[in-house]
């Protein structure tokens, strides 16, 4: 079987890493470090190409690139754009779950500044600000000091932190407590559980410093060939 990976970053270099026990693998665009990879234009990636495409990263699956591959009668593991508008509009997410009843934190979305500022007043001692848009992981501040909660607001909306990414902000009600992440694929009317993990977010060890985009996960998949492993 012929896969090919989309994507360069640890993410991908995992998927290939696993999916190379069984198949071929080609990577695009890869980088030095991951076996297998080559600079191919992913919109080529049709079943003459590869069996099956994976995506890795969200931006080229905001943009359209699975549901164009499935256009062309490609297999492909990655959610449609209307899929992953989820991660591509935090403000869009946090609107379908207040229609959808899903619990979620207190918030708001903000283009403006007087506003956002207005309710980091209304929040308790920590405080959450994220660009509505995709920022590679970076794009959450969390703190408990109101001066750099306000400061990463000034920023955003200017778009000096993020460009247009930060344009729009959400502002939340910050949780304190131990984060978990349960994994599925879904096909639109079946999901297979994956398994779940958890993010240490903080940089420092005892949860101090500033917030990462989720280095140190540890996985736990459920079943009796899947044991415990770390990354």
């Amino acid at each position: 079987m012929r896969v090919a990976v989309v994507g360069s970053g640890g993410r991908e270099h995992a998927l290939a890493t696993v999916l190379g026990r069984t198949a071929d693998v080609v990577v695009t665009p890869g980088n030095p470090g991951i076996p297998g990879s080559a600079s191919l234009d992913p919109e080529s990636l049709g079943p003459d190409v590869a069996d099956l495409v994976v995506i890795g990263p969200e931006a080229p699956l905001v943009d359209g690139l699975a549901d164009r591959l499935r256009a062309s009668g490609q297999r492909v593991v990655g959610p449609g754009a209307d899929g992953a508008r989820l991660e591509g509009s935090k403000a869009w997410m946090k609107q379908l779950f207040v229609e959808s009843g899903i619990p979620t934190a207190r918030h708001g979305a903000f283009d403006t500044t007087a506003p956002a500022l207005a309710f980091l007043d209304t929040l308790g001692d920590l405080f959450v600000v994220k660009t509505d848009g995709l920022a590679a992981g970076k794009g959450v501040v969390v703190t408990t000091s109101r001066v750099e909660a306000e400061q990463a607001v000034r920023e955003y909306l200017s778009g000096s932190a993020f460009g247009d990414a930060g344009r729009r902000i959400i502002i939340e009600e910050g949780f304190t407590g131990p984060e978990l992440s349960v994994f599925a694929l879904c096909d639109g009317t079946r999901a297979v559980a994956m398994g779940a993990a958890r993010d240490h977010k903080r940089i420092g060890d005892g949860d101090t410093g500033p917030n990462t985009g989720g280095m140190g996960a540890s996985l736990r998949c459920q079943g009796p060939t899947m044991p415990l492993w770390t990354r």
